[in-house]
């Protein structure tokens, strides 16, 4: 069996590589991008299972790259959790506005990321 692909968006390299390193624990291959530009068409061409992003970044827009991957047919369907500081309460709300499926902050994807997965990949 192949193992699911979840593509990961971060600037910030902890948590990103714990997440990562958990995903792959979890059994999943991992593609990484760091520039959120590239977000749409890496999904296009890689086919993800799913998409993690980290809202904090410093030089670039991660709301308005989930909005132009969920705002592009080909990749409107993805799940996307979206992670990031408790105190940006801000910045959560407008992940959800941009399409994100789930926002969480950084400890809560880290400590139950089995949970968020299946909570995130859950068909309604």
């Amino acid at each position: 069996m192949t193992q699911p692909l979840a593509i990961v968006s971060y600037e910030k390299l902890l948590p990103g590589s714990q997440l990562v390193n958990r995903l792959q624990d979890l059994n999943y291959r991992v593609q990484t991008v760091s520039d959120t530009n590239l977000l749409v068409g890496c999904c296009e061409q890689a086919k993800p299972m799913l998409v993690l992003a980290d809202l904090r970044a410093a030089r670039q827009d991660v709301c308005a790259a989930l909005a132009r991957l969920k705002q592009n047919p080909a990749t409107h369907h993805l799940p996307v959790i979206a992670y990031g500081d408790e105190e940006m309460p801000e910045l959560q709300k407008a992940a959800l506005a941009a399409g994100a499926t789930l926002v969480v902050s950084e400890s809560a994807l880290l400590n139950h990321l089995a949970q968020c997965l299946d909570r995130a990949l859950t068909f309604e």
